[in-house]
């Protein structure tokens, strides 16, 4: 066997393969399919302070290649996850790891601020592709002060390992993973979801209720490794590479692009039991390859 572990700040991770958040719900969902203790990591659905009921439907839908989805963060807010949720996976030998979103800056703080207190989640990752109510509606992480105005309050907020996944709808998102890092980012993953939309030719309306939605999948893989070679380039801090992964000859694109680690996300609804087969595939290529350690293709080209 390789060695496959890897550390993304003070996360130490048996393996490099992880979940992405809104894919496997909370993983005690995907416990009769996989063993999650042999994850790496699981990134749980996006938790906001305040109860969500998300968009209306539909809100999923398949395109080439991937899907458009604007379930819209549904959750029932901080307070239950911890009193509800958390009792049920704070026992799984793995890292639990809690996505956290807002509407506004004292929303992620306050959230980040109540997460901190559960002794066995060791890291959150801060969703800021969500849209600022207070100005105009703008997604935090389009800009450089909407990004490190959410970063600086939750660091002030949040002691544990701190990751910030950032949003592909940029210029330029090595400016902004440079931005965050200098604002105490322990990591950065990317990328989040696409903007895109799908129209109804006979109803002559969007396929989705509020127009347009994520689209991820195998379709913005290219892009995603692309954004990910681009950022481990311009920061010191672990990339954590998602977009598209299906395989573990995915997953080795984005190491050798410069990710540390990985999330899969939109594979887990084909395959419940893919991240076990992603990090088994990973084990086989690096000893086919006469590889001991992970480490030895991660920003290889």
């Amino acid at each position: 066997m390789a060695n496959l572990q890897t550390k993304i700040g003070k996360l130490e991770m048996k393996n490099p393969v992880m979940t992405a958040s809104g894919t496997f719900g909370y993983g005690i969902e995907f416990q009769d399919f996989v063993p999650l203790e042999e994850i790496g990591g699981i990134i749980v659905k996006g938790t906001t302070l305040h109860h969500r009921e998300g968009n209306d439907y539909p809100r999923m839908h398949e395109t080439a290649s991937g899907m458009l989805n604007c379930v819209g963060l549904q959750n029932k807010g901080v307070d239950y996850f911890c009193q509800h949720i958390y009792p049920e996976i704070k026992d799984i030998d793995t890292n639990m790891i809690v996505n956290v979103s807002g509407s506004s800056v004292e929303d992620y703080g306050e959230c980040a601020s109540r997460i901190n207190d559960l002794d066995k989640i060791p890291a959150i990752e801060l969703n800021i592709s969500c849209p600022n109510v207070k100005h105009g509606g703008m997604a935090f992480g389009t800009t450089v002060a909407g990004a490190t105005s959410v970063v600086k309050e939750v660091r002030k907020r949040y002691d544990k390992t701190l990751i910030v996944k950032l949003s592909p709808n940029v210029t330029d998102i090595a400016e902004i993973a440079r931005a965050v890092e200098a604002e105490g980012a322990d990591s950065v993953s990317l990328i989040n979801t696409l903007m895109g939309m799908a129209i109804d030719i006979e109803k002559r309306q969007s396929l989705l209720s509020i127009g347009t939605g994520g689209l991820s999948g195998p379709c913005v893989k290219p892009v995603a490794v692309r954004m990910v070679n681009q950022v481990a380039k311009a920061v010191k801090i672990p990339v954590i590479g998602l977009g598209g992964i299906c395989t573990a000859e995915d997953a080795i694109e984005f190491f050798m692009a410069g990710a540390t680690a990985i999330e899969i996300g939109t594979a887990n609804f084909l395959d419940p039991a893919v991240t076990i087969k992603v990090r088994d595939g990973i084990n086989n290529w690096l000893e086919k390859h006469k590889c001991s350690n992970i480490s030895e293709i991660i920003g290889v080209i």
